[in-house]
């Protein structure tokens, strides 16, 4: 009889304690949520960032760069497949 009132006494606990996990989960779900809608209405739009004019890489200089990469690449797998 009273390995049958350990188990109860057990089961009715977990049931407690689970229950309280469930609860507060939920509170804190519901929370987040309700704080990222306040902060998303109350924040200011971030200004729109504008491309600075002139500033920009020569065409040319990237065009080098990739062949220099396109070559530096292809011989890497040349030789990882000549030595596999």
């Amino acid at each position: 009889m009273q390995d049958l009132q350990l188990l109860h006494d057990g089961l009715a606990l977990m049931g407690v304690g689970m229950g309280f996990v469930f609860v507060f989960l939920t509170v804190l779900v519901l929370t987040t949520s309700l704080m990222s809608l306040v902060i998303r209405r109350l924040a200011p739009t971030p200004p729109a960032v504008q491309p600075a004019a002139g500033k920009g890489v020569a065409p040319t200089a990237d065009r080098t760069d990739d062949a220099e990469l396109m070559a530096v690449i292809s011989t890497a797998v040349h030789r990882y497949r000549h030595r596999r």
